[in-house]
């Protein structure tokens, strides 16, 4: 079960990095920026819950395949969420 730990870990790290990336966009923007990166950081916290429920799915045939499954999903959304910050910082 190592592995379920250390995916709920980098889900933790990820995301609150994204988030902490949005506060930092607050300080600096204006308050479209602001009311931009919040919405940024709403759908940080519904990311994470989200994969939190799809982590502990107790109907799962190959646990390995679904944890992959679970983790390509925090990738592909991270990086959805990056490039938003990207745009706002440009």
């Amino acid at each position: 079960m190592a592995s379920i730990r250390k995916l709920k870990k980098d889900m933790n790290t990820v995301l609150s990095d994204i988030i902490e990336d949005c506060y930092v966009c607050q300080l600096n923007g204006d308050d479209k920026v602001a009311a931009k990166a919040e919405k940024i950081i709403d759908e940080a916290i519904q990311t994470f819950d989200d994969l939190i429920v799809k982590l502990h799915q107790k109907d799962v045939d190959n646990l390995k395949l679904h944890l992959r499954g679970v983790r390509a999903a925090l990738i592909k959304k991270s990086d959805e969420l990056t490039a938003k910050i990207e745009k706002l910082t440009n």
